[in-house]
């Protein structure tokens, strides 16, 4: 384990994958495979290395592919939920919180995060949004949203893990919802740090985007972070 070393204690990653994936209509996302892997399978390869232990939530009765190098719980009937007892299953000072469906994960994006949790005990991977933005009203172009200081929120997202579950419990207890971890952290107050992400880190969410993910891979599994 060589990226935890930057910070005191202990670092585990943790991927809440018990999700449906009806988007993509292939069955449990993290299980579908992109040239010969499942997503979580190339998930888990890019963060084990990096960090102490890696757990997954899994769906109820769902069990981890042999040689996946991860220890798998129960998630819950939500992501957030899925989260909250993956907290609760490590006792890493520190967490990494990652999607499954992103499953090009460069290190450097890692080791960026872990340098970045000790200012404010929050950070996430984000990319500057590049795009030109509008408002849809009914179909049809309702006027443009300024893109400066917009960002698009990746994962990984990186914790003290104290803080993280704080923000949990008390969104749990509130019946808050948030659509990442970062979110839930800000509705509680909390400072989070952007780190430069990648444009590789896209989420495979619709068949357009597993296809991408297909093409992409090629060139990954040739030169991993350097493709």
């Amino acid at each position: 384990m060589t990226g935890a070393c930057l910070l005191a204690g202990r670092a585990a990653a943790l991927i809440p994958a018990a999700g449906s994936g009806t988007r993509l209509g292939r069955g449990p996302k993290a299980f579908v495979e992109v040239a010969g892997r499942s997503l979580l399978a190339r998930s888990v390869a890019a963060l084990a290395p990096l960090v102490d232990e890696v757990l997954v939530a899994l769906p109820e009765g769902q069990d981890l592919p042999p040689g996946v190098p991860a220890r798998a719980i129960t998630g819950g009937a939500t992501r957030q939920e899925s989260v909250r007892r993956l907290l609760r299953a490590t006792s890493a000072e520190v967490v990494l919180v990652h999607d499954a469906a992103r499953p090009f994960l460069p290190s450097r994006v890692v080791h960026a995060l872990l340098e970045a949790i000790p200012e404010t005990g929050a950070a996430t991977a984000a990319l500057p949004v590049a795009d030109t933005l509008v408002r849809g009203e009914a179909g049809r172009w309702g006027g443009l949203v300024p893109r400066e200081g917009l960002w698009a929120v990746q994962t990984p997202q990186g914790f003290r893990r104290e803080l993280l579950l704080r923000a949990h419990e008390a969104a749990h207890a509130g019946g808050f919802g948030a659509t990442d971890d970062a979110g839930l952290v800000a509705w509680l107050g909390g400072e989070v740090v952007l780190v430069p992400g990648d444009a590789r880190l896209f989420k495979v969410t619709t068949p357009g985007d597993l296809a991408l993910a297909h093409a992409v891979a090629s060139l990954w599994d040739a030169g991993g972070d350097d493709a």
